[in-house]
């Protein structure tokens, strides 16, 4: 998939799935499919906008609700939009209020552009597979979308709802697509091209031997850098190394708002491209 090719306008998000075999569990997460190398897919399983729903045969609950809460207009942002959601879900099918909003505030305007919306449908939409209100204060249940003197003199004449999420169809997490069997396994990678060669390790200790030989080897994590100069500044990197699929590499810490980070303690301090705060958000602690 291609939109603007420099990874950022998130039009061609899809979502990569892989199994975690120190965990054992898998991992969804979504990336831009213009940066991602076809490398980098060993033993990973693709899922795009096509992949979930269509028209044709049945849209899926995302699909329905971005249409149905007014947040396509061009549309060309909205096969990304719902899939980074769709990323979302998979890691967590109810996610609560406060996430959703973190993960929403933080990721979907600086990792989906959408310049028709300003994105208050899109989330208005998305907010529904929360299936709680936003907790502000009021009386009662403290909802303030229902206590209150203001909220009393609303009149559908004047502000009309934008949907009717009592008609959505329901979220079932048991009818999604299941994971390949055969790509829950470990495998390392060297793939050699004419003019690259690309390695992909599985632990810590075989990347740092593999870094150890090859020096001058490029360290890949998420390609939005490398990717980039490869295609519009003619660089040439013939060595490249992949970290960021490495097990025991990745944990998750949280911020000064309670939201949670993946990064890469071994390898340095910035965030991990691949686990981006869209799908790090859990219940519990990790």
């Amino acid at each position: 998939k291609l939109g603007c090719a420099e990874g950022g306008c998130g039009a061609c998000t899809v979502m990569l799935s892989r199994y975690q075999p120190d965990t054992q569990k898998l991992l969804h997460f979504s990336v831009n499919a213009c940066l991602a190398p076809i490398c980098s897919l060993h033993l990973v399983a693709v899922t795009t906008v096509e992949g979930i729903g269509n028209v044709a045969r049945k849209l899926h609950p995302v699909q329905e609700r971005i249409a149905q809460s007014h947040g396509s207009q061009c549309g060309f942002c909205t096969p990304g939009i719902v899939m980074s959601m769709y990323a979302l879900l998979r890691n967590q099918p109810k996610p609560r209020m406060l996430q959703f909003r973190l993960t929403t505030n933080l990721s979907l305007p600086s990792g989906n552009l959408c310049r028709c919306t300003g994105y208050r449908p899109i989330l208005e939409g998305f907010k529904t597979f929360t299936g709680a209100c936003c907790r502000g204060r009021g009386r009662d249940n403290g909802c303030c979308l229902t206590n209150g003197s203001a909220a009393e003199k609303l009149s559908d004449d004047v502000t009309p709802p934008l949907f009717n999420a009592a008609k959505f169809m329901p979220l079932d997490p048991t009818q999604e697509v299941i994971f390949p069997p055969e790509l829950m396994r470990s495998q390392s990678l060297c793939f050699h091209g004419n003019r690259l060669t690309w390695f992909q390790p599985t632990s810590l200790d075989e990347f740092l031997r593999l870094k150890w030989k090859h020096p001058n080897a490029r360290v890949v994590v998420g390609n939005t850098e490398v990717g980039i100069e490869v295609k519009f500044k003619n660089m040439v990197y013939p060595c490249d190394c992949v970290v960021c699929l490495c097990n025991n590499t990745v944990v998750v810490s949280s911020g000064r708002w309670g939201e949670h980070h993946d990064c890469q303690p071994h390898i340095g301090p910035e965030p991990c491209v691949y686990g981006s705060r869209l799908q790090t958000h859990t219940d519990g602690q990790r």
